[in-house]
C-alpha cells in the first residue's frame, strides 16, 4: 500500500464542507472518497483505494495513522474504514485489464474505485444503434445531446458487502449524491474480483 501526502482523511473526523455521516462505515468510506475526488475536480483519471480496518491501522501501523491523522479520539471504537490512495493507474490501460492484475494483501479490507464516465438516460437508451464496436459507442455517446456526465465511486469488502455512489457534474453538491449497492453493478464486480483466491 502507499500513502499519499492528499489522501482522504479519517471518516469519524468532522471536517468542513464533507457529508453528513452515513449510517454504514462502507457508506461513510465511500462518501468520503467522493468528497475527497469532489475537491479535485472534474476530468480526472480513476483513482484507486485500498480500504482498511481503522482501528487495524492504529494497532499495526501507528506511524502511519498518526501521519492520516488517525489518532485514537472518543467514539473511535466505533467500525470505520480508512481509504488510502494507490499509486496512479497506468495511462493507456483499459480499466477492466488493470484490476485483473491487482491483488490485494491480506490487511486490505476492502478497495474502492473513482471514475468518471458519460452516460445516457434511460430514455435514450432505444436510440442507441446497433452493430458499434466500443469505441464507436463511446463516440457515439459523447456526441448525444443528452449525454451526462458522472462520478461514480464504487467499494467492495472481501466478505462482499458493497457500496456505491454517483454524483452527476451538472448536479455537482454533497446533498445531489446518489448511494446504494447496486448502482454500478459491473464495476462492483470487477473490484470484487480483485480479492479472489
Amino acid at each position: 500500500m502507499s500513502s499519499n501526502a492528499g489522501s482522504p482523511s479519517h471518516p469519524d473526523q468532522p471536517v468542513p464542507g464533507t457529508p453528513p455521516m452515513a449510517a454504514s462505515p462502507l457508506t461513510r468510506a465511500v462518501l468520503e472518497i467522493d468528497e475527497y475526488a469532489a475537491g479535485r475536480g472534474w476530468d480526472q483519471p480513476a483513482r484507486l483505494f485500498a480500504l482498511v480496518d481503522t482501528a487495524r491501522l492504529r494497532a499495526q501501523e501507528p506511524a502511519l495513522a498518526a501521519q492520516l491523522g488517525l489518532e485514537d479520539a472518543p467514539g473511535s471504537a466505533a467500525p470505520s474504514y480508512t481509504p488510502i490512495e494507490q499509486d496512479e493507474l497506468p495511462a493507456g490501460t483499459p480499466l477492466d485489464k488493470f484490476l485483473g492484475t491487482v491483488a490485494w494483501p491480506e490487511a486490505v479490507a476492502g478497495c474502492a474505485l473513482t471514475v468518471e464516465r458519460l452516460m445516457l438516460p434511460p430514455s435514450a437508451e432505444g436510440s442507441v444503434p446497433h452493430g458499434m464496436n466500443e469505441k464507436q459507442l463511446a463516440e457515439w455517446v459523447a456526441r448525444h445531446p443528452d449525454r451526462q456526465e458522472v462520478r461514480m465511486t464504487v467499494a467492495v469488502l472481501r466478505d462482499g458487502a458493497r457500496e456505491s455512489a454517483v454524483r452527476l457534474r451538472e448536479k455537482d453538491s454533497p446533498t445531489e449524491v446518489l448511494t446504494g449497492p447496486d448502482l454500478v453493478p459491473g464495476l462492483a464486480e470487477a473490484l470484487a474480483a480483485t480479492f479472489a483466491d
